[in-house]
């Protein structure tokens, strides 16, 4: 086990039959972090999440959660993280307090003499209180995933692990969701999310990993994914032959006439080309191209850098595209 790591995992895989669902996958999920579990539908984002907690068993590989080894140690490991796997499940004819505290009574750890207090703590955190005794088979899908979480949240919890935790809401509850991951990160509680909405990642999490096809294909800090795609310029001038000779010379390699630009510029030629990425020495900085350019007598009308966007990257990472928006 890692020092700092909530989770854990080494070369975890699963398999059915013949089928790889789960392909050796390392994580490293920071204590403290809103951590975000990217991947399109069927990439093996919530197989990876039941073995993680004992859900289902590894075909190979190990899992490590809040320093303890899963599964042989989860009665030590389990009351302290909280889960929503794959939507919330309930007694339809009861009210979610009662689910709640039904569900509490079960734990192995759980005081009854706080219980009261506890449940109505947690349908108030996840802004269900004027719904407490409503009966649960009234409630919207959105209402039911935020029961699940209250559920979650029963009692402290050092991992909170939820699976697509936005589904079914409307753009409030998806706000409060988003406000109340953060106020636990706050709060020092690590938040483990998984989702195919990338807006909602981008916006909550402090950290990501990628999956692709059973594959973890990038992890790491947000900020670090965003910075490690590629970026190019765009140029408009008159001397655009004069122009391509230096990007030449600068290793800077223009994109085919077709590709660069859809309307002719009253201005000039619009030029389109790969600087690379910017962690790379090679790669030339903006203002040193635009003083070539300059120095060697092209006119410069129009000059921008346009920089991978965090979508742009996961789709160039998964071959696939994400959701953007509920």
């Amino acid at each position: 086990m890692t020092d700092g790591l909530a989770i854990e995992t080494h070369g975890l895989s699963k398999r059915f039959g013949q089928q790889t669902a789960v392909d050796a996958v390392d994580l490293a999920v920071p204590h403290g972090a809103v951590f975000g579990f990217l991947g399109p539908n069927g990439s093996g984002k919530t197989t990876t999440i039941r073995m993680l907690l004992g859900l289902a068993a590894a075909s190979a590989g190990t899992v490590n959660l809040l320093g303890r080894q899963m599964p042989d140690e989860f009665h030590d490991v389990l009351p302290r993280v909280g889960a929503l796997v794959e939507g919330p499940a309930f007694y339809p004819f009861l009210s979610g307090a009662a689910n709640l505290h039904r569900l509490d009574a079960a734990g192995r750890h759980t005081v009854p003499a706080t219980r009261k207090a506890r449940v109505e703590r947690a349908l108030e955190r996840v802004g269900l209180e004027h719904a407490a005794g409503k009966r649960v088979h009234a409630y919207s899908l959105g209402m039911k995933q935020r029961l699940g979480i209250a559920n979650a949240l029963l009692s402290p919890r050092d991992l909170l692990v939820l699976d697509e935790p936005t589904n079914g809401l409307d753009p409030q509850g998806t706000r409060e969701v988003r406000n109340l991951v953060r106020s636990l990160a706050h709060e020092g509680t690590t938040v483990f999310v998984s989702s195919h909405l990338l807006a909602e990642v981008d916006q909550m999490c402090t950290h990501a990993a990628v999956m692709s096809a059973g594959k973890l294909v990038a992890q790491g800090p947000l900020a670090d994914l965003r910075q490690s795609g590629s970026t190019r310029l765009r140029l408009v001038t008159p001397d655009a032959g004069a122009a391509r000779q230096v990007l030449a010379r600068l290793g800077l390699a223009p994109e085919p006439a077709e590709a660069e630009s859809g309307k002719p510029s009253p201005d000039g030629e619009t030029i389109v080309a790969a600087l690379g990425v910017p962690a790379e020495q090679s790669a030339p900085l903006p203002e040193e191209v635009v003083a070539h350019l300059v120095q060697a007598g092209v006119r410069v009308r129009g000059f921008a850098v346009e920089r991978e966007s965090l979508e742009d990257r996961f789709v160039a990472l998964t071959g696939e595209g994400f959701d953007v928006a509920q």
